[in-house]
């Protein structure tokens, strides 16, 4: 990608120099825009959520796979915008725009989406929801029954592990985790005399579910309330002595990406856990608040974040719609889901016992996810199993906590086999996963490969040497 630097606000609507491309034609650029391409992705997934032919509880997890992807947005391209916006040489993206120009439409077309977003939540999914006895409860909404039993609950399971942490001149304001749950309370003194009100926070372990099902029973409706909701109904119990005057969960993004030069590093490993454990004080680039907020505290909020208010986000909750995944699995209703797809099993390794017999048959294409990826796996194991297998090469972008295919390069290291494994420690937000397995292969006698300088390797390739 050609990189410009600003001359003059707009792009010039012609090319100065022979030989290089205009990047405008009758005025309008010839080139999309990388972040805008990226929310039209966002889009169509909330299209996906307003469809009414997917199925209902489908719809909810599009709902939240949305509030993911917007998730990683802000936490990496629009904090990369933002630093460029702040830097003296910034540059004009590839379409001709300013760093605060793409800022710009950026917040114009998210507060759209979440506002679309929101609104098919509140609007479409939580009637349908509640049609077919699924029911989401507010702390407004709940009986007397339902309210006995947040008590208890909220006595045994969340207040032992809270922690309000008063705002004044004595206490400073606490350092916010990436992306936590938190709440804002106000508090008013019961004493007259006293005019000292206080500003808490109270940060939510990441411990406690954010989704809880009220008295979970045989017949009628599953009920489900979102922690915040029992967070405020239960407020006044975290400040004895004072009234609460206002609570309203909120949440901050920030930046969360890796900046290493790799030529200037001689550890890349070192350096990126280095640079993991920067990530949870990284500048905030988004603030997410439950609207209603009092004007001053949310000024004050927005201060002590350094964050420009006219970037925060006020929501009509609950906040971060992504844990409504969780959802998708605590209803056990099939005809409210996709039926499950099962991937078609290869004829030809099906036919024989080992991989290596029909592979010497014949070339063999399988084509995922359409067909299923077991095979692909057995392929390893086998050949770390093979007396006459030699050696195994193999690429790791992203694996799981349980991983077959690493778990069977160490088996095949631990037999004597020469094992190689290129581990690609920039896979973004796997990095500190990556990091655990190439210790693990390394001390297991595998000889571990960090990727190549400048590039990022997302190759999925294995290589076994068999001795035929």
């Amino acid at each position: 990608m050609n990189r410009y630097k600003r001359k003059s606000p707009r792009p010039p609507a012609a090319s100065a120099s022979p030989g290089v491309p205009s990047r405008t034609v009758g005025g309008r650029s010839i080139y999309g825009n990388r972040e805008q391409s990226f929310l039209a992705f966002g889009r169509r997934v909330l299209e996906q959520a307003r469809n009414p032919a997917n199925p209902l509880l489908e719809r909810v997890k599009f709902l939240a796979i949305l509030s993911g992807i917007l998730d990683e947005f802000f936490e990496i391209r629009v904090a990369g915008i933002m630093q460029q916006a702040d830097s003296e040489a910034a540059v004009l993206s590839i379409d001709g725009l300013t760093p605060r120009e793409q800022l710009r439409r950026i917040y114009r077309e998210v507060n759209a989406m979440v506002a679309a977003q929101y609104a098919c939540w509140h609007g479409e999914l939580l009637p349908q929801l509640a049609k077919e006895g699924v029911v989401f409860r507010t702390a407004a909404g709940l009986n007397e029954a339902e309210h006995a039993w947040l008590e208890v609950y909220f006595e045994s399971q969340v207040l032992p592990v809270l922690t309000p942490l008063a705002v004044d001149q004595a206490h400073p304001f606490p350092q916010i985790a990436n992306k936590t749950l938190n709440l804002l309370v106000a508090l008013d003194p019961l004493e007259p005399a006293s005019t000292d009100k206080l500003m808490v926070i109270v940060p939510v372990p990441r411990s406690l579910p954010r989704i809880i099902e009220i008295a979970p029973q045989e017949d009628g409706p599953q009920r489900f309330i979102f922690l915040g909701e029992i967070m405020k109904l239960c407020a006044g119990r975290l400040a004895p002595g004072y009234t609460v005057h206002g609570v309203q969960a909120f949440r901050v993004t920030r930046n969360s990406d890796l900046y290493i030069d790799e030529e200037e590093v001689e550890n890349l490993l070192k350096k990126i856990e280095e640079e993991l454990r920067n990530l949870r004080r990284g500048a905030a680039v988004r603030l997410e608040i439950e609207a209603g907020v009092e004007a001053g505290l949310f000024a004050a909020l927005c201060g002590h974040l350094a964050i420009d208010p006219a970037l925060a986000f006020q929501l009509q909750g609950p906040l971060n719609l992504s844990r409504l995944m969780s959802v998708y699995e605590l209803v056990d209703r099939a005809d409210l889901k996709f039926a499950p797809f099962v991937p078609a099993e290869c004829a030809a390794l099906r036919a024989v016992p080992k991989a290596f017999d029909a592979i010497r048959e014949r070339d063999i294409l399988l084509h995922h996810p359409y067909d299923s990826f077991t095979p692909v796996v057995e392929f390893i194991s086998q050949a770390a199993r093979d007396p006459d297998v030699l050696a195994l090469k193999q690429t790791l972008y992203r694996t799981s906590g349980d991983s077959p295919v690493v778990s069977a390069l160490i088996e095949a290291s631990m037999a004597g086999k020469q094992v190689t494994a290129l581990v690609e420690l920039m896979a973004r937000f796997d990095e500190a996963n990556n990091i655990k397995w190439a210790r693990d292969l390394e001390e297991a006698g595998v000889h571990v490969v960090y990727g190549l300088v400048g590039q990022k390797t997302h190759c999925k390739a294995c290589l076994v040497v068999r001795r035929e």
